[in-house]
C-alpha cells in the first residue's frame, strides 16, 4: 500500500510494513532509484522491525523537489515522513546518498535516530575522485540523466552479473528514465558536493553505527567507510568481498543479514 505525505508544494510516496508495535526502521535509497529497491531488506527486516519505505523527492512516485535539492531538503523529507506514520525515533539505513542523507539527519535531529547504517556511501574522495564526480554531475546538467548510465552500470555491477541478469540492468535503467529531469540532475549535484558538509563532524555522531561498502565500489570505498567509521567511535565497520557498489541488488543477503544482526544487537533480541 502506498501512502503520500505532502511537503511543501510537493509529496512524498512511501509505505509501511511489519508490527505496529516494532522498532522502526527507515530506508532511503540512492541516486536514480526508488523505494523498490528495498523489497529483499523489507522481507527480511518487516518481521522483527516496522519498516518504512520512501521514494526521494522526483523519484519513484513522489513527486518532484519542491525546491533546490540539499541534504537538508532529503533529512526534512524523512522527518515529515516519520512524523505522517507517527514514528519519533527510528533505525536510518541509507545506501549511497541515502547513507549521506542519515548522516544530515543525525547531525541536525540525533534524537530521532536509535542507530545508522551507511551502505556504499561517499565520504572525502580526494582531489582527483571529488573532481570526477563533479564531471559527472555537470554532464547529466549538460547532456540529460541518462548520460553517465551506460559507464555507472559497469561500475555498480561486477561483469558475470551483468552477463547473468540483464534484467536487473533494464530495472535500474527502468528507475532512471521514470526519474524527474530537474529533480535527478539537483540530486546528482548534491550527491557531488554534499561530503563537504558531512566530514569531522561537531559534535561527532553519538549513535551506534555500521558502515559497509564493497570491496570494489570505486566510488564509495573501502577507504571512505573507513573514514566515516573512525569520525564516530560507536562505529561498526563491513566490507563485502569482491561486489562493487549496487551489491546491495546482486546478493541482498550479504546485507540483510549483517544488518539484522546489528539490528538485533541493539534492540536486545540477540546477542
Amino acid at each position: 500500500m502506498t501512502l503520500k505525505t505532502p511537503l511543501g508544494s510537493s509529496h512524498t510516496a512511501y509505505e509501511v510494513h511489519g508490527p505496529a508495535d516494532a522498532e522502526p526502521v527507515i530506508l532511503i535509497h540512492g541516486l536514480g532509484l526508488c523505494r523498490a529497491m528495498w523489497e529483499p531488506f523489507i522481507d527480511a527486516l518487516a518481521g522483527p522491525f516496522r519498516v518504512i519505505a520512501h521514494d526521494l523527492f522526483g523519484h519513484g512516485e513522489s513527486g518532484p523537489a519542491p525546491e533546490q535539492p540539499s541534504l537538508d531538503l532529503f533529512a526534512r523529507q524523512v522527518t515529515g515522513v516519520m512524523d505522517a506514520a507517527g514514528v519519533d525515533c527510528a533505525h536510518i539505513i541509507g545506501f549511497s546518498i541515502g547513507g549521506m542523507i542519515n548522516r544530515r539527519l543525525v547531525m541536525d535531529h540525533p534524537h530521532r535516530c536509535l542507530s545508522l547504517v551507511i551502505m556504499n556511501s561517499p565520504h572525502d574522495r580526494g582531489d582527483k575522485g571529488q573532481e570526477m564526480v563533479e564531471n559527472r554531475a555537470s554532464k547529466v546538467a549538460a547532456e540529460g540523466k541518462m548520460a553517465t548510465l551506460p559507464d555507472a552500470l559497469i561500475r555498480w555491477f561486477t561483469p558475470g552479473f551483468r552477463a547473468a541478469s540483464p534484467e536487473t540492468l533494464d530495472q535500474v535503467r527502468q528507475w532512471r528514465e521514470e526519474t524527474d529531469d530537474e529533480s535527478y540532475a539537483g540530486t546528482a549535484w548534491v550527491l557531488a558536493h554534499g561530503v563537504r558538509e558531512l566530514k569531522a563532524p561537531e559534535p561527532p555522531i553519538n549513535r551506534p553505527m555500521l558502515v559497509m561498502t564493497g570491496a570494489g565500489d570505486t566510488g564509495s570505498t573501502p577507504g571512505m567507510a573507513a573514514m566515516i567509521a573512525a569520525e564516530t567511535g560507536a562505529a561498526e565497520q563491513l566490507i563485502i568481498p569482491e561486489h562493487q557498489h549496487l551489491g546491495v541488488m546482486e546478493q541482498p543477503a550479504l546485507y540483510t543479514a549483517p544488518i539484522l544482526n546489528f539490528l538485533n544487537r541493539l534492540s536486545g533480541k540477540g546477542s
